[in-house]
This record gives C-alpha cells, sequence and structure tokens, in this order.
C-alpha cells in the first residue's frame, strides 16, 4: 500500500454550552425533506438512501451553516462531540451537551444520526491513555455502554470501533493501547454496543479500505467474515474515503463495497471528501453506493471548503461561500439516475475472483438439517419498534431456517433485513435470503424488522429447512 499524508478527521471542535431536552422516540426512516430531485437528501430518499455530513456543534449557531445543512442533508454524523475526550473527560464523569445538541438539531428537523466513534485509539482523554491492561478493557467496555445508553434509540448507527488496522502491507491490527488488551477487543465492544443499544447498526468504520487490492482492505475483510460466521453482532461497514493524490478513488471501489455487503452486512460511505471536488470522482462514488443495494448512503465530512479539515484541498460539495460547486451538480444527477434497491437487499455479488481475499473464503458447511433456536431483542418507543432476531443452529449445520413471530393486533412490519417475510401483520415466517442460509452448527446468523405500533414477545419460533 502507498504511503499517505492524511489521517481521519480529529480537529478538536469549539465548545458550546447548552442543549434541548431529547426527543422522544425514533424511528429508522428515510425522509424526504423537499421535492424529489431537488437536494441531495431528498433525492438520495426517493432512493432508499440517506445523505449525511458532518457536523459540528459551534456551527449550529451560523445561519448560513445551517440553511444548508437543514436544505440538504438527512443524515448527521458528529465531527468531534461524540468522540471519547468529548464525552468522557474525566473518567466516570460524562458530558453530553455538545453532542445532545446536534442530535436535537437532527430530530428536530427530520433527520438522523449516525453516532461517532465509541471505541478508538485517536482523541483518547489523558486519563484513558495512562491506562492499560484490564483497567483500561473495562474502562472502553464501561464508555461504551454509558454512551451508547444515554443515545439509546437515537442513532441510526454507531461506528463503534474506529481504524484499528494498520496501514502499509501487512493486513494487520494497529499497534494501540486497546489492542494490547488483547486481540478480542474489538468483539468485546460490538457485543458491549448490542448490548446497549440493540436497535441500532453496528459498525466498523475504517481508511484507506477502498481499493480492494490493498492489504489493509482485506485484513478488514477477514475480520467481518470471521465476525459473521461467528455470530459477533456487526451489522456494516463504514468506508471513510478521503480521497486525495495519496490516496486516489480506485476503478475497483464498488467491487471493495459489494464484496463486503456480500458477507452480509450493509456498506456506509462515512467520510467523504476529494480533493479538488472532482466533479467525476463524486459521481463516480455515487453511482457505486448505488449499484450495491446494501449501500445504506453516504455522508460528506463537512458542508462547506471552510468546514473541512482539508480547507485548502478544497474537498467539498460547497464552496466557503456556500455555493454549490459543479461537484454538487454531479452528485445531484448522479442520484436522480439511480433506482431504489430491492426491498430485501441481497448482495450484489460474489467476492471477485481475479483480486481474491488474501486467506481462503470459509468453507461451505456440510449438509445437514440439525435444529436452530431463535431468540430476539426489541428496541420499543411510542409508535413502533426495531426488532433484532438472532437465529443459532443445533448440533448440526442449517442449509436454511424459516423463523415465525406473532405481532399483536394493531402492528405492522415496516421494513425488514436479512431475511424475506410472508406477511407484514399477524403471524409471520420469515426465512433466510441467499447470503445467510448456511450456519454452521452452534453458529448464529441475525436478521431484523421495523414496524410501527408495539411488538409485544414476538415468541420466535426456528424450524430447519
Amino acid at each position: 500500500m502507498r504511503n499517505v499524508t492524511w489521517r481521519a478527521a480529529s480537529r478538536v471542535a469549539l465548545a458550546l454550552t447548552g442543549a434541548g431536552a431529547l426527543a422522544a422516540g425514533m424511528a429508522l426512516v428515510l425522509v424526504t425533506p423537499a421535492s424529489a430531485g431537488t437536494t441531495l437528501g431528498a433525492s438520495a430518499a426517493e432512493k432508499g438512501r440517506y445523505f449525511g455530513t458532518a457536523v459540528a456543534a459551534y456551527k449550529l449557531s451560523e445561519n448560513a451553516y445551517t440553511t444548508i445543512l437543514n436544505r440538504e442533508f438527512t443524515m448527521v454524523t458528529p465531527e468531534n462531540e461524540m468522540k471519547i475526550d468529548a464525552t468522557e473527560p474525566q473518567q466516570g464523569r460524562f458530558s453530553y451537551a455538545n453532542s445532545e445538541q446536534i442530535v436535537n438539531h437532527a430530530r428536530s428537523h427530520g433527520m438522523q444520526v449516525r453516532g461517532h466513534t465509541l471505541a478508538w485509539h485517536g482523541q483518547q482523554p489523558g486519563w484513558m491513555q495512562a491506562m492499560e491492561g484490564t483497567a483500561l478493557r473495562n474502562a472502553m467496555l464501561n464508555h461504551i455502554t454509558q454512551v451508547a445508553t444515554h443515545f439509546k434509540g437515537q442513532i441510526y448507527s454507531w461506528d463503534v470501533v474506529n481504524e484499528a488496522f494498520a496501514d502499509g502491507n501487512s493486513g494487520g491490527r494497529r499497534d494501540s493501547n486497546l489492542q494490547r488488551t488483547g486481540n478480542d477487543w474489538i468483539e468485546a465492544a460490538f457485543r458491549a454496543a448490542r448490548a446497549a443499544d440493540p436497535g441500532a447498526k453496528l459498525c466498523y468504520n475504517d481508511y484507506n479500505t477502498d481499493n480492494w487490492t490493498w492489504a489493509k482492505t482485506q485484513g478488514v475483510y477477514n475480520m467481518v467474515r470471521d465476525f459473521k460466521a461467528r455470530g459477533v453482532p456487526i451489522d456494516c461497514v463504514g468506508f471513510q474515503s478521503h480521497f486525495n493524490n495519496d490516496s486516489p478513488y480506485a476503478s475497483n471501489y464498488r467491487t471493495t463495497l459489494s464484496s463486503f455487503a456480500a458477507l452480509g452486512v450493509d456498506v456506509q460511505i462515512t467520510e467523504l471528501d476529494i480533493q479538488g471536488a472532482s466533479a467525476n470522482t463524486y459521481r463516480s462514488v455515487v453511482e457505486d453506493c448505488l449499484a450495491v443495494a446494501r449501500c445504506n448512503g453516504i455522508t460528506v465530512w463537512g458542508i462547506r471548503d471552510n468546514d473541512s479539515w482539508r480547507a485548502s484541498q478544497t474537498p467539498l460539495l460547497f464552496n466557503s461561500n456556500g455555493s454549490k460547486k459543479a461537484a454538487y451538480d454531479a452528485v445531484l444527477a448522479a442520484l436522480n439516475n439511480g433506482t431504489p434497491p430491492p426491498t430485501t437487499a441481497p448482495p450484489t455479488s460474489v467476492p471477485p475472483t481475479t483480486a481474491p481475499p488474501t486467506t481462503a473464503p470459509p468453507t461451505t458447511p456440510p449438509p445437514g438439517q440439525g435444529g436452530c433456536t431463535a431468540t430476539v431483542t426489541v428496541n420499543q418507543w411510542t409508535g413502533g419498534f426495531v426488532a433484532n432476531v438472532r437465529v443459532t443452529a443445533g448440533s448440526s449445520a442449517l442449509n436454511g431456517w424459516t423463523v415465525t413471530t406473532t405481532l399483536p393486533s394493531g402492528a405492522t412490519v415496516t421494513n425488514a433485513w436479512s431475511a424475506n417475510p410472508s406477511g407484514n401483520t399477524g403471524t409471520t415466517n420469515w426465512t433466510n435470503v441467499s447470503y445467510n442460509g448456511q450456519v454452521g452448527a452452534g453458529q448464529s446468523t441475525e436478521f431484523g424488522f421495523q414496524g410501527t405500533g408495539t411488538a409485544g414477545s414476538l415468541s420466535p419460533t426456528c424450524a430447519a429447512s
């Protein structure tokens, strides 16, 4: 892999005190803030995606900034306000004023929120930097639990772990104080996040993972594949996609997205900026996302060039005066020309044979019926819910499965992922999709659905098919 001269955005935002009361309830739905086809968010929503941006709390008092934010975007990511040093500046003492300000602004304007980030070697407060071993592991897990619980039901997806893989040709983990607590620290972080906020998508997020042939990309791919095989609760992979002269857009970018999606996870473009704001490159990135059914959406890392952590490279869709660039027009046109994904989003391709992973793909489980069990966790709010169902094989591998759930009267399924439903009310049979029917003996897979009304107990049962 070539050397790079940049890293993930880590500027410290100016402090701003005060936040309104948290708005109640959250439905994981895509909103359309304007006539479809006229703004980035509206056009993306028409295609079943979101279009988001990174937001700094101290800029929310600037009218020119919020005018563009409120008009164009349907997803926000706090730029620094949810990072560890901002939310737990002293051990055990949590601070949410600035992050709540962003969450409240987003939700009051019909936007959703990506949580960024729960566990990271960067921007740790001094007390955490000084820790190691078991004490650090416990502090990390407590931080994840406290922050994710605080925002439970308000976050569309969490960047649970950020930038844990090393640059270069090893494809291995980054040496950090968190890594030195044990190689299972990422898995432990995801399990803690699932327990704390079961309704949110849980993502691994990293940079320099855009080119399918790079060792770092393959290292992350192998980790995700392993997690899915063992039932570790990972739902999505975030690609920062900071493209510049040292790390340019690659023609195999779509291959990367589709190959990860083929593992049974969603993919999200989380921190997009492009040196010089090439209209052609922005168009290609959008087209690549739209071509992959499980690409949920795109977030650009800032609104105007002067808001960017790389302002001198003019990498965003708006000039510093707020005017739209040619890149904006290219993105909007690509969104308008796209097509919505299917109701159930299968992977768009299998991993390509021209650039295979650095290790062999998992062996296909042997034939066998075997029994299975199903358990469910429900995130319920007034008027709606999200249910996540885990299917676990018994003593024999599964070649397919059917889970039956029963909704109480008045409840309706409105959206589903990773399973095919027989209906949307009452008793529903959920069957596996193409990429999660084969489950090894004792292993697990997951699917989920969203609905209106009250979920009740659901009483899931599982049968091998």
